[in-house]
């Protein structure tokens, strides 16, 4: 054979040889990843690919990783949101259980007879009404924090004066606060600037936080509000004497139908939602709100707007 033919024979062999070498060195990386994808397929949202970042199949694994945390992200907050919606719905049914109760037990003792009982008939019919009432309190309330947060309500922003909206909230709430003997303070608003914001909307959020400081104070308390300039918006203050809130309640005060004390809350005729309300009004808007409180000391509600 001629020499160049052995030339050519050697380079031959030599090209196998590295062909396979280089597959058995691409066998363990790409089983390791194949491994990887089946356990992921089957749910094992934990696998990852470990090969080294500086090579293709390793550039291969890392997307692969990438790609299940974020699968994993969406598994996580899936599952959030079921045990939300879950929650949602048993809050609701349990809401709505004791008015109906309450309504189906005083009208079964009026067709009993009580109808015919002059002294307490119209107790009975009274608390019929309080308790539709507050139904419809709650679908009310129901309905809007649904709309707020599809972003069905868009708020329709105009100049506001933060002062004249807390004055008229304040004055509607004064004869309410005056059963208990509650002072309503409004200090003036020196150099806070407007807001650009829904009249509606910013009045709501007024009266929630105002109506729960004036709830849970006791009698012959007080109710601060103040606002200051900050930051090229406003924050809005309103503190009151009241009970005060644990600290460990105080990270979920803002969700839906969370309650501080159960009882004490739905004998002052609240829906477990204000406070969710005002949070998506204040978001919406651009804002955020938060509570400094301790028990027996009172609380602070504190809520930022942008200046108009």
């Amino acid at each position: 054979m001629p020499s160049w033919a052995w030339g050519l024979l050697g380079l031959a062999s030599g090209a196998a040889i590295a062909s396979f070498l280089q597959a058995r060195r691409m066998r363990a990386p790409v089983s390791q990843i194949k491994a990887v994808a089946e356990r992921l397929a089957r749910g094992e949202h934990e696998a990852r690919v470990s090969l080294p970042p500086d090579t293709e199949l390793g550039r291969l694994g890392r997307l692969l990783n990438l790609i299940a945390e974020r699968f994993q992200h969406d598994i996580v907050e899936l599952k959030r949101l079921e045990q939300i919606r879950k929650d949602f719905v048993a809050n609701v049914s349990h809401e709505l259980r004791t008015p109906l109760a309450t309504i189906k037990s005083f009208a079964e003792t009026l067709t009993s007879g009580a109808i015919e009982d002059k002294e307490n008939r119209v107790e009975f019919v009274n608390v019929i009404e309080n308790s539709a009432d507050r139904m419809t309190a709650l679908v009310d309330d129901l309905l809007q924090l649904s709309a707020l947060e599809s972003g069905k309500m868009p708020p329709n922003f105009e100049p506001l004066s933060l002062m004249r909206i807390a004055g008229e909230v304040t004055a509607s709430l004064k004869p309410l606060a005056g059963k208990k003997e509650i002072v309503l303070r409004l200090e003036p608003f020196h150099d806070v600037p407007e807001v650009r914001a829904d009249k509606n909307q910013l009045k709501q959020v007024f009266t929630n936080l105002l109506d729960n400081a004036v709830k849970f104070s006791g009698e012959k308390g007080t109710v601060r509000i103040w606002a200051e300039a900050k930051n090229r918006g406003v924050s809005v203050s309103i503190q009151d004497t009241g009970v005060g809130i644990p600290a460990d309640d105080l990270p979920r005060i803002f969700e839906r139908f969370y309650r501080v004390d159960k009882a004490r809350s739905r004998e002052a005729g609240g829906t477990g939602l204000g406070l969710a309300i005002v949070k998506h009004i204040i978001e919406i808007h651009g804002g955020s709100i938060s509570v400094e409180s301790r028990p027996g000391a009172g609380s602070t509600f504190r809520f930022t707007l942008p200046a108009a």
